[in-house]
Formats: structure tokens, sequence, C-alpha cells
């Protein structure tokens, strides 16, 4: 076996060099196009728009299409794509928007995205030898008559609902689960009203030593409601109303409701590529708990408020978020949270990219714990929460990259093929 790899080894060698001083070297002549996506099936679009050479490096393409998405009212999705030049392009900007229905398929959405990249790549193909291989083809409306919007019997209203569940166990172990949930949202310009239910069951059986079992099981459902009103590019209004139940944070039946507003300094148009908000919100709370809590409660009415400013940003350069968050029961004096999160995925310079994400809260207001020490096994199974002054999370990554900047070659073939 050993002596039929070498073999192999050695007629596939020349053949991938001879190959690689051939067929696969790009066109000179062709605009170089750097596309940023991460909702995009890059290997669809490498091999439907076959007239542009593909390079890995934003600083040696002629443009730089940067993909964005974001969730529309109906449930479908909103593709914006920023075509910005670079070198001689410099300054050569444009902007395009697609939107994929809710009932599209994967292939469908995929298709209406390359048919709209194309006719952006125009207008820095037409600047290029390759101009002449260009056509323009329009598809006439089989009935010939221009389109009219139709009516919409549903007012903007769309509905979902989904389930699932699950089991697996061992000799000694089993686990069941069951979860489903519930929405209707209705989306215009002016108005967004959004409306969730969910609900979870989870049961996990233990055999210990000596015959006996524990059976861990934690339930919860949870309820919320929103209805936002626009005044104009930078400000909204609106109000939240919300109700849970779960046996793991000793709530019984939780609710809130109360007003906010939101002041985003950029305008909401540009939401897909950057957001800079402030959002304030005032409310009141009920809690009814499972256990008698630490503070000798089994019912309470608390008064809230909440400030958060967040940062969002989807540049040439990478993604950046933050987020700084306050809250506190006005009627429970020292109960507060305080917390902060920040993550980032940069392009340093050629080849390198390093991403960072860390989140760290200070906690004062755990207002439903329950009285009495957790059992050893309640806090290895997570059954009950636990009493804390902060938590926090941290995770980054490094990645590096070199060679050809240009290889845009499509090869599926051993696909699923690996080691051991």
């Amino acid at each position: 076996m050993a002596h039929l790899c070498a073999l192999a080894f050695l007629i596939l060698v020349p053949t991938l060099a001879a190959e690689g001083s051939q067929g696969s070297t790009p066109r000179s002549d062709a605009v170089r196009l750097f596309l940023d996506c991460r909702a995009c099936d890059e290997t669809f679009i490498r091999t439907e728009i076959t007239f542009v050479s593909y390079v890995r490096e934003r600083t040696a393409a002629d443009v730089h299409v940067l993909i964005t998405t974001q969730t529309t009212g109906g449930g479908g999705i909103e593709y914006s794509l920023q075509f910005i030049g670079v070198g001689h392009f410099k300054g050569v900007d444009n902007s395009l928007r697609y939107t994929a229905p809710q009932i599209a398929t994967q292939d469908q959405r995929r298709r209406g995205l390359v048919s709209i990249l194309k006719l952006g790549l125009v207008r820095y193909v037409s600047e290029s030898p390759l101009a002449t291989q260009l056509s323009l083809r329009f598809d006439e409306p089989a009935d010939g008559l221009p389109f009219v919007a139709q009516r919409d019997p549903w007012n903007f209203w769309v509905f979902r609902a989904g389930g699932s569940g699950g089991f697996d166990g061992e000799q000694s172990t089993s686990l069941r689960t069951m979860s489903g949930n519930f929405s209707a949202n209705r989306t215009t310009d002016r108005w967004k009203v959004l409306l969730s239910g969910f609900g979870n069951h989870r049961n996990q059986r233990f055999e210990l030593a000596g015959g006996q079992t524990y059976t861990a099981v934690r339930r919860g459902y949870d309820g919320r409601g929103l209805v936002t009103r626009s005044l104009g590019p930078h400000w909204s209004i609106g109000a939240t109303g919300a109700l849970s139940a779960s046996t793991f944070a000793n709530y019984d039946l939780r609710t809130r409701i109360g007003p906010g507003i939101e002041y985003n300094v950029f305008p909401y148009r540009d939401s897909t590529r950057r957001l800079l908000t402030l959002y304030y919100t005032a409310g009141v709370q009920t809690a009814d708990y499972t256990e008698e809590t630490i503070y000798g409660r089994l019912k309470e009415t608390l008064m809230d408020q909440q400030f958060e400013v967040s940062l969002g940003l989807r540049q040439p350069w990478g993604t950046a978020s933050a987020a700084f968050e306050t809250s506190q029961y006005v009627n429970r004096n020292g109960k507060f949270r305080v917390s902060a999160f920040g993550g980032m995925d940069v392009r340093v310079f050629r080849g390198l990219s390093i991403s960072l994400d860390g989140r760290l809260a200070r906690r004062r207001d755990q207002l439903s714990l329950r009285r009495g020490a957790a059992s050893v096994e309640d806090i290895l199974v997570r059954q009950r929460e636990l009493a804390t002054g902060y938590s926090y999370e941290l995770s980054f990554g490094i990645s590096y990259s070199f060679g050809s900047i240009f290889n845009s070659v499509v090869n599926p073939r051993f696909r699923g093929a690996g080691g051991f």
C-alpha cells in the first residue's frame, strides 16, 4: 500500500504543477473583485459570475462589495449591497438592495442576489477590456402589463409557529426535551408590532450508586410584546410588555410593562452598516415566587428603569459592536445591574485578522433567589439560580492566510473526505 501511495503522489504532483501554469491563471484584463459577505453562497456566486477576477485581499481589488442583511417585517431577507471603488475606481461607489420574500427557497434567494450583484458590477466592468463582451437582456412580463402592487389581505401581519423535541440516553442517564414557539409580527415604515411566545420542558434522569435515581426537571415559558412608532430618521417611541415563569429562576409568574424611547445617531436607513442608539425605558414589574426568597418574600411589585447605549458597525475593515447597559429597581435600594459588551472582527493588515468578544456584568439585582442552601445535585445540573456578584465571558481568535490572492477555482469533488 505504501508503494501505491508513493506512485500516486509522483503522478499527481507533476500534473498539479502543469495545471497551475495553465487554465487556473486569472485574466489580467478582468475587474478584480473582493467579495465581503458572511451570509452568501460564495461558491455559487463564483460559478455564476465569471467575468471578474476574485481576490482575497481588499487592497488588491478594483471594487469591494460589502453585502449586509437584515430581516424584513414579512420574514424575508433584505440584502444591502455596497459597491466601493478601490484603486483607480476610488470614489466610484454605488448601493443596491435586493429583498427575498419569506417563501423564497435558498436557491431563489441566491439567484436573485446574483442578478443584483451583476447589475452593480456592470458600472466597473464597462470600463474594462471585457466591456465589449457584455450584453443586456430584459425579461418582458408574460402579460405585457406593468407591475401593479397587489392588495395585502393580511395587512402586513406575519404569523409563525414551531416546535421541537428530542430524547437521548445511555444505560445510566436519559434526557427528554420539548419546546414550542409562536410569533405574530406587523412591520411598516411607521409602526412595528412584535408578539412572541416560547415554552420549554427538560427532564433529565440519572441513576446513582446504590440503585438511587435523581431526576432534574426544568421548565418555563416566556411571552413578549412590543409596539413602536417611528418619529423620523432618528427617533422612535414604544412600549413593551412581558410575562414569564421559570422553575430555574423561582418564578411562578413574572410580568412587566413599560414605555421606552430610542434615539439613533445615524439615520435608521443605514442600520445594516452602522447603528449608534441610546435607549431608555421605565416600567412596573410584578413577581409571584415559587418559593420564599432570601428576602422573605413570596410576592412583590417593583419599579424599574434601564438605560442602554449600543454601537454596531459593518465596514470594509471588518465588524465591531459594543453596548453598555445599566438598570435598577427604583423601590429597592441598592438593587442594580451594570453590564458591558464588546466584540470585533478586524482585518489588521494583508491576510491577518483578529476577533475578540467579551462581556462583563456587575450584579446586585437577584431578588428571586430561593431561601436556603442549594443541594450538590442542584448545583451540578443547574436546577436553580445561584447567588453571584458578577459574571463574565471572553473569547478571542486570530487567523492568517497567505499565498495566491487570485485562486477562485471551484472544485466540489471529495467534499466529505476526511482523515480519521
